[in-house]
Formats: structure tokens, sequence, C-alpha cells
């Protein structure tokens, strides 16, 4: 880890947007609304403990690289038996043989799969590049309805049954949470407006395809769907977010209705969620789902090159929007793959298909 990232302090950041769980704190259903406002009322003080340690200055206690430099992953899950205190009770470590606990399971698989996909996809060793040890903890809470990434480790909840499922069940949420992490080493994408947008999408596009690695699939073969099984048997939809089509991802008489765009055109101006930073992360999700049917084939292996190179070029600056990360993806491919090719095409079609302008 070089001196500059040392001194980045990384935000809370959670699967589930607040504004899903605000419609369902409102339920008639007390033990929804009950169950739903512990959740929000747990992720205010999460937010809270980690925005008063970076005011503080205090740097996480990030675990030290692999002193071999070898290129096999550090996993080690706890168990945090339905309390808060983080990490819990070590459960799995590397190379353990499997647990009679399915969710500790998945997590372990996960984590696995989000390391293979960073190593062998894009040559990341871990998600800081440098061997960083992965950790997470399972059973956070009691019918706690979110999974989150904290700045040095991922936390699971098992979901109400009701309107979430167990956090564990969808390898793309594991992979999702995982590369805020890789966005923290890299371009550290303010958690607002536009940037914060940009942050929420990384984690979307690299989820998907950690899914997509993991399932073997092409592009045109995915479901572009983040979050699916996750929701409950008593929810009308499908998953958290499209990438394919944002906006349809659930229409429920509890949760309300997906409020992705997926163009500028119906972008959110909002006070919330950090300025809509799951709410307008739509916008880039579709840019990507785009270039990458464009391009056919593995998405990861042209697309997901092209926003791999965008994401930690160093170009990148922590405040980008929508435009900058347009111009950079685009110039990135052109770096890559040449001046006029399939690729350079690809990206001009996807940002105008959302609305992005390609200035300069």
């Amino acid at each position: 880890m070089d001196a500059s990232h040392s001194h980045r302090h990384p935000v809370f950041c959670t699967v589930v947007p607040p504004h899903l769980l605000d419609k369902a704190a409102l339920s008639g259903d007390s033990r929804r609304a009950d169950l739903a406002q512990r959740t929000l009322e747990r992720d205010s003080l999460l937010r809270t403990r980690r925005r008063v340690t970076a005011v503080r200055g205090i740097a996480p206690a990030l675990a030290a690289p692999a002193p071999d430099a070898s290129d096999d992953p550090r996993r080690t899950i706890y168990d945090c038996q339905h309390r808060t205190r983080l990490p819990g009770k070590k459960v799995r470590g590397e190379g353990d043989g499997a647990s009679k606990d399915a969710t500790v399971n998945r997590a372990y698989a996960g984590l696995g799969a989000t390391y293979e996909l960073f190593l062998k996809g894009f040559g990341r060793q871990s998600i800081d590049g440098s061997g960083l040890a992965l950790d997470a903890s399972v059973h956070y809470g009691e019918d706690y309805n979110n999974a989150f990434w904290d700045g040095q480790q991922m936390v699971f909840g098992d979901g109400d049954g009701d309107l979430f499922l167990d956090f564990t069940v969808s390898v793309d949420v594991i992979g999702h949470e995982l590369t805020h992490g890789v966005t923290q080493y890299t371009a550290n994408l303010n958690y607002h407006g536009q940037s914060g947008a940009l942050n929420e999408s990384m984690s979307d596009v690299f989820g998907s395809l950690i899914k997509q690695y993991s399932l073997e699939q092409t592009a045109d073969q995915a479901d572009w769907l983040i979050g699916a099984g996750l929701l409950g048997p008593n929810v009308s939809g499908v998953a958290l977010r499209s990438m394919k089509a944002p906006g349809t991802a659930y229409d429920d008489d509890e949760l309300g209705k997906d409020p992705q765009p997926a163009t500028m055109d119906d972008y959110v101006e909002t006070a919330r969620d950090n300025g809509g930073v799951h709410i307008n992360s739509g916008i880039p999700n579709h840019a990507f789902y785009v270039v990458a049917t464009e391009l056919g084939g593995k998405a990861w292996e042209r697309a997901g090159q092209i926003w791999y190179d965008t994401l930690t070029g160093g170009q990148l600056t922590s405040n980008a929007d929508f435009e900058d990360f347009a111009r950079l993806s685009t110039a990135a491919a052109v770096a890559r793959y040449g001046d006029g090719g399939t690729e350079h095409l690809a990206l001009q079609k996807a940002w105008s298909a959302v609305g992005v302008p390609l200035a300069g």
C-alpha cells in the first residue's frame, strides 16, 4: 500500500440503499417496519462512526500484505452470532474444510471468486493490489437487512426472511461490496453526487462481472441483475438493480418502484442517499451494459478491462463526474485497443445512449 492510500478514509457502503429501507419502514406490517427501522438505525450509527473516524484522522487498521507475495487469497470468515461486535468468532480460515454453516461457505466462496477475477482477469493481487487479507463476518445482528464494506472487511446480515434473504446468497453482492475496497485503494471516488454514483456503479459493474466469471457466462447470457435471489418471497421484483434495464428491478407495494434512471434525461436530483448515489448509478451501469453487449463475448475481457483501466489509471479524480468517466473510459479504450476500433465505437455508442456527452 503506497503512502497516498494510507491517508484515504473509506466510507461506509451498503448494498441495500436507504431509500428502499425507508419505504419498508413505513409498512403497515409492524414487524416489517420495525426490522427496516432497526437496520436504518444501525446503518446510520455505522455511517456516523466512519465519518467521525475520518474527521479525527484515524486511518483504518488494515491487515498487512502477505509476506510471501503468494497469488493465493487469505480468507477468514467470522461468525457474529447475531451480535454486532466485529469481527466475531473465527469459524473458517484459508484452506480449511467446508463448514456445516452454508452461510459461512457462501461467504468464503464469494471472497474467493472476487479475488480470482481481479487476479486472473486484471492481474490485481487482492483488493489493494498487494495481497490484502480478505475478512468477512456473517450472521451480523438480528434479522439485519443489509451487507456492507466498512473500510476493513465485509459484513453480512441474515435478512429478515420476509423482504430480504441471507445476504451471502448473491455472489455479485459479495463482489459489489469488495469492489468498494478496490475503489478505495485506487480512484477513491467521493461518496456523494455523481462521483458517489460512479463509486456505486463500479461495484455493480465488477459485482456483475464476478458473477459472470463464476458462471462462465458471456455478455448475452448474463442476467445483468444485482442481488438476484436476495429479495424475499413476499416482494414483487427480481433483484435490487438491473444494469440492462434500470428502473425495472422491482415494483412492490411495500418497497415501491425501482427509481433508477437509465439516461441523463431522468437524472434524479435529491439530497437523500448522499445525493442519490444508489439511484443515479443506473446511468453508468447502463453504459457499461451497452458496451459489454456491443462487444459481446466475455464482458470482463474487453469492456471490464476498459473500466478497470479507467478506475486504476491514475487520471480519474476523487470528485470525477459522469462526463469525466465517459471521457477517460473512451481514452482508455483507444489506448488499449486503438482509435476507431470496435471498442472505441462501443464506448461512443454507450455514452451517447445514456446521454452523457464526450467533451474534449
